[in-house]
């Protein structure tokens, strides 16, 4: 009987047991914290690092107002060649350039230490809670071992809101003319008595939302049907919908209806193209919904004498909603964004009059913040309302 050779016996073994291995080895590093923190920080300062600030940190060096971090940098970057100047700081742009890069790399790791330790601090306050309650004579089991979940989230809203804060103040803002045009963004007031900011795109949304949800399932139900006229203009209308940017297709309502005789004003022909959009995307979301239902659950509805309407009114659409719910409340945001476009045939909605007034007194980027602000506010409304809608139909079927 022929020996093998170790040789033989290591070229035998499995190709992915060296890896399972390594794997091994990195989860039994990750399980101790201070490796866990050291890797967020790695990883935190590549990303970040990727960034560039080279306009910040060319201005600061020029001015000279760089910290005693970015005067370290700036030597050490101009003493690597021969035509440093200690007093006036000039040298080779080759050397300016090095110097730049150390101090973005800088700054990276000065963000990334920063969100390293915010994470830190934040696992931090529990053991000090513990601690203190264990002093005061409490049962600190009692009170769990983290931070409840809801003040978890809190927390962190409102550190990323200080740092949206923080940012937008450095755009040195006139907050007079933000309070003075505000009320005209929201549309607080009439225009020659239309709606106008944010009420105008607000009531284009909605009009829009229940018009492409009538749509949607129409072109749903020809789909799934048998007849082959209807299936062809479904798949059409999604085909040519969904394949082309809205921004054409309210250029093409707007300015093409007319050609054939049809004359619309901005507002109608941004409905209806909104409309006509995001039925074709939320048909496809309606069919996939449909036809998650088992097929025994038609089948015992006819058997029962429903008629097929009925069938899909009573049982089918019911069952269906948990599954269309979701991704239709995300094209219901998306939409509200994207009717921002019909500003381009010049109604008078939200980004509309954020361009007209900021570049009326040139504070645009005044406008621009309030109008994001307003979408936002109104985007978050639509998640609200999307989890109430959620929580209604239910996620699952609860078993007693």
């Amino acid at each position: 009987m022929a020996q093998t050779s170790p040789t033989e016996v290591s070229s035998a073994r499995p190709a992915g047991q060296l890896d399972l291995t390594l794997l091994d080895v990195v989860l039994q590093v990750l399980e101790h914290r201070l490796a866990r923190w050291v890797l967020l920080f790695l990883i935190s300062w590549l990303i970040l690092g990727q960034l560039n600030y080279t306009g910040i940190t060319e201005r600061a060096i020029r001015a000279d107002e760089l910290g005693w971090q970015g005067r370290w940098a700036l030597d050490l970057a101009f003493s690597l060649g021969p035509e440093f100047d200690p007093a006036s700081r000039t040298g080779h742009p080759d050397h300016l350039h090095t110097a730049v890069s150390l101090v973005n790399w800088g700054v990276a790791a000065v963000i990334a230490l920063a969100a390293t330790l915010n994470f830190w601090l934040i696992s931090l306050i529990p053991l000090a809670v513990r601690s203190f309650l264990v002093r005061m004579g409490r049962d600190a089991d009692q009170h769990g071992r983290g931070l409840p979940f809801t003040i978890q989230t809190g927390v962190m809203w409102a550190e990323l809101v200080l740092l949206f804060i923080w940012f937008f103040l450095g755009f040195d803002l006139d907050f007079d003319f933000i309070a003075e045009r505000t009320p005209h963004l929201i549309g607080l007031a009439l225009h020659d008595g239309f709606l106008q900011g944010a009420a105008l795109t607000l009531f284009v949304c909605v009009v829009s939302i229940v018009a492409s949800t009538i749509i949607a399932l129409i072109a749903a139900l020809a789909r799934l049907s048998n007849n082959g006229a209807a299936f062809g203009i479904a798949t059409f209308y999604t085909s040519f919908f969904r394949g082309t940017p809205l921004l054409l297709q309210l250029v093409l309502i707007y300015s093409g209806l007319p050609q054939l005789g049809v004359v619309i004003d901005a507002l109608t022909a941004g409905i209806i193209a909104v409309s006509l959009c995001y039925g074709a995307y939320m048909a496809e979301i309606f069919r996939a919904g449909i036809l998650a239902i088992p097929r025994g659950q038609t089948e015992a509805a006819l058997s029962l004498g429903l008629t097929k309407g009925r069938t899909m009114q009573l049982v089918i659409l019911p069952q269906a909603m948990r599954l269309i719910i979701p991704p239709t409340g995300n094209q219901f945001i998306a939409m509200l964004k994207d009717s921002s476009l019909v500003s381009v045939l010049g109604a008078w909605e939200l980004m509309y009059l954020a361009r007209t007034h900021g570049r009326s007194e040139f504070k645009v980027m005044e406008m621009l913040i309030v109008a994001a602000v307003i979408y936002w506010l109104l985007s978050f409304a639509f998640e609200l309302l999307q989890a109430r809608i959620e929580r209604k139909f239910g996620k699952g079927v609860r078993v007693s």
